[in-house]
């Protein structure tokens, strides 16, 4: 047990995903958890029944009886539990610095990259318990097979997925790092390419020498950063191409809906991987997973077991269900090469229907800087509707709007919409059997196709 375990954690922002998971973590050590947030989310909600103390909306006396007050990025110091939290001489600590605390004497993994963290976060999580490891882990979506985002473990081993958002991942002292890729984002916190990489060249110094730094061999700036410390420190390369040491080859669609490879390392074939998630991109997910499983010395058969049965996480593809024939399915992807990497694995795994790409543009300012890169990234999609942008801690200040981007598109099929009614209304007098409708973003957008199920005859389940 740490310290943490004695002491009332009261966390405001809750119901977000990172603040979410620091919250179960601490409940299952044993720790007085209280939170709030604005909306309570089915997170913050399975908090509540377990036993935390979670409330909606903010109030100074929320924070009476903390040791120790958390508080989301989004939450400004304005708010009035900080402000509480500070006048009683209370500790108020940003995410980064928690983290850090409660890092502080584990075995670090983390995981990095601006695609895939989430996923192969949960891969190595998966994998670790499948040998019997017992990790804690910290994933920033919720586990399909464990309905969690995360959980304490009674071994060293803490495996969390390291998000490169104003700098949080260079709190963390991991042993073990992966980075999957490296494009550009967030340009709220990293106006430049170059200040993005940069985090990432800081983030990749923090493994010591005695770790290991696994970077995905595809991505030409992730591999430029690995290349940097192969001199001073175990560096393992993977991805899908065939130069590679550590590789996915013969990638394929699998009758299970997801995909089939065969890993490689060197000239030794490891053996036939099957996958429930679809993608080539999961394929090399799922081989930094195995490389970060390896260096900790577990067999291929128990990481190829625990790949199998790993049924992904929540808005990673996640398969909502299914209407009068209609199939849908929901993607956080909110980054163009995520958006196509998702419509690709949707052509595979549906080659027949005719896919719908309902889209929520995420923040202002990701919409403006990659406006010409979300233009071209719905080739593989028939028809596109884009919802209004979701402002998450943005203000709109600069003149950027979803029909700016449907302007910009070269598509024969696009349609802007002004709420979500008007997205539901359209879809529904519009789909047919054999459609497929994919919602996609980081904000609200999934529940656009969770109402569409809603409204579709249940008795037409297929």
């Amino acid at each position: 047990m740490s310290e943490l375990s004695t002491k009332h954690v009261h966390l405001i922002g809750v119901g977000g995903a990172g603040i979410s998971a620091i919250a179960r973590v601490l409940l299952e050590e044993g720790a007085s958890v209280s939170g709030s947030d604005l909306i309570l989310s089915p997170v913050a909600q399975a908090l509540a029944r377990d036993g935390a103390a979670v409330f909606e909306g903010h109030d100074a006396r929320y924070v009476n009886g903390a040791d120790i007050v958390v508080a989301s990025s989004a939450v400004p110091d304005d708010n009035v539990e900080i402000q509480a939290a500070r006048a009683a001489g209370v500790p108020v600590l940003r995410r980064p610095e928690f983290l850090a605390k409660m890092m502080h004497g584990k075995k670090g993994i983390a995981v990095a990259g601006t695609h895939g963290k989430t996923t192969t976060t949960a891969m190595v999580a998966s994998i670790l318990m499948e040998a019997g490891r017992d990790p804690t882990f910290i994933v920033g979506g919720v586990l399909a097979d464990l309905k969690t985002n995360a959980r304490r473990g009674s071994s060293p081993l803490f495996v969390i997925e390291a998000d490169e958002y104003e700098r949080t991942f260079l709190s963390l002292r991991p042993e073990i790092a992966v980075i999957t890729n490296v494009e550009h984002d967030h340009p709220d916190c990293y106006p430049t390419f170059d200040d993005f990489r940069e985090v990432f060249v800081d983030f990749a110094a923090l493994v010591p020498d005695h770790g290991l730094l696994a970077v995905c061999g595809d991505d030409p700036v992730a591999l430029e950063i690995g290349q940097r410390h192969t001199d001073r420190k175990a560096v393992r390369f993977f991805g899908l191409d065939k130069d590679l040491a550590w590789r996915a080859e013969e990638v394929r669609p699998n009758f299970a809906g997801g995909v089939d490879f065969l890993a490689v390392h060197g000239e030794d074939t490891l053996g036939l991987v099957r996958l429930r998630v679809p993608g080539a991109h999961n394929a090399s997910n799922a081989m930094g997973a195995l490389v970060v499983a390896d260096f900790l010395d577990v067999p291929f058969q128990v990481i190829r077991e625990a790949l199998r049965n790993f049924r992904g996480v929540a808005r990673r593809f996640e398969v909502k269900g299914q209407r009068q024939g209609v199939v849908v399915v929901d993607d956080y992807a909110h980054h163009p090469t995520e958006i196509r990497a998702t419509l690709k694995a949707s052509r595979e795994r549906f080659p027949e229907r005719r896919i719908w790409a309902v889209w929520q543009p995420h923040t202002y300012s990701r919409t403006k800087e990659l406006l010409e890169e979300f233009a071209d990234a719905f080739g593989e999609a028939d028809r596109v509707m884009i919802l209004p942008i979701y402002p998450a801690r943005e203000k709109d200040t600069l003149g950027i709007s979803a029909a700016d981007v449907a302007a910009a598109m070269n598509h024969p099929e696009v349609v802007v919409v002004t709420t979500m009614d008007d997205a539901l209304e359209r879809l529904r007098e519009n789909v047919q059997p054999d459609d497929m409708v994919l919602t996609l973003g980081a904000g609200d957008s999934d529940c656009v196709g969770e109402r569409l199920l809603a409204l579709l005859d249940p008795q037409s389940d297929a």
